[in-house]
């Protein structure tokens, strides 16, 4: 039987959603897939923090740090969100590019 410990399993949790984030951001033209993505590569980053503050012993920090990262990202989603519906109304499409034309 394998032997694994939780900090490694925690980290490589965190090291694939950045992965699949990143993946996402680069390879997709959606628009609500590149909000998905950031979404990934965030929670990713937040299960980094959470596991660096309880490896230094400082449980609290990263815990609170978690917690401001997940109001920063919930206002930037629907932000982004919100975004994308009104590109949709206004153009049709929410592929990133064929809204070349908001370049004039």
């Amino acid at each position: 039987m394998v032997n694994i410990s939780m900090p490694t399993v925690v980290w490589g949790a965190a090291l694939g959603l950045l992965g699949v984030g990143l993946y996402a951001l680069l390879a997709s033209r959606n628009l609500i897939k590149v909000i998905i993505g950031l979404q990934l590569v965030v929670k990713g980053a937040m299960l980094a923090l959470v596991l660096a503050g309880r490896l230094s012993g400082q449980e609290n920090i990263g815990q609170l740090m978690a917690l401001i990262v997940i109001v920063a990202d919930t206002i930037v989603a629907v932000l982004g969100l919100a975004m994308a519906v009104q590109v949709r109304k206004l153009f049709g499409t929410l592929d990133t590019k064929s809204l070349t034309s908001l370049r004039r």
